[in-house]
């Protein structure tokens, strides 16, 4: 690049210079950023994990409390969904899409899934809830979603969720939607 004559090399060696501390200011501005993507990850894991946030659920079963009261004079809607990752090639579906419940109460559904394929199929079903604020509410004890389920080819199986809604959860909440969305497990290296 020619500097014009106007400017001087004074000038342009100082115009140089502000230019590279543009450059390494930008670059780390970049970097930080980079960094603060991944720091993400596990920061949001965690703060949904304490204030249960994005309609998570329990991980592992919940142990029924056996002097849990049914709160028979209030109900519950409880929709279910199902997902799978495109190119999973499951069929996946609840038995049932919505059942009415009362708060306490112990109840039993399952979710059928069928391997399409020919070759094994190792996955996880991710569970979540919404309204977010009914996650720490709906309390699963038993779930096919706590361990990666492995399908033989052409295999078809009926998965059992036990839960409970817990009385303790807000009188406004009416409707409350447990969702499953099936992931293919990471191959293990060989």
């Amino acid at each position: 690049m020619e500097v014009p004559a106007a400017v001087s090399t004074v000038d342009a060696s100082v115009l140089k210079q502000a230019n590279q501390r543009l450059a390494w200011k930008l670059l780390l501005v970049a970097l930080f950023f980079a960094g603060f993507g991944f720091a993400l990850v596990p920061l949001y894991d965690v703060i949904c994990r304490l204030t249960g946030l994005n309609g998570r659920t329990n991980a592992a079963a919940v142990v029924q409390n056996a002097n849990t009261q049914v709160d028979s004079e209030r109900w519950v809607n409880v929709e279910f969904l199902s997902h799978t990752m495109p190119g999973v090639g499951l069929d996946f579906a609840p038995e049932q899409f919505s059942m009415r419940v009362h708060p306490g109460e112990v109840v039993h559904t399952n979710y059928v899934v069928k391997n399409r394929g020919a070759a094994v199929f190792v996955g996880q079903a991710v569970p979540s809830v919404t309204p977010a604020v009914a996650a720490p509410y709906f309390q699963k004890i038993e779930c096919f979603c706590f361990n990666q389920q492995t399908f033989q080819g052409g295999e078809s199986r009926t998965m059992p969720v036990v839960f409970v809604v817990n009385p303790a959860m807000s009188t406004d909440l009416r409707t409350v939607t447990l969702s499953y969305t099936f992931f293919e497990a990471p191959k293990a290296p060989v």
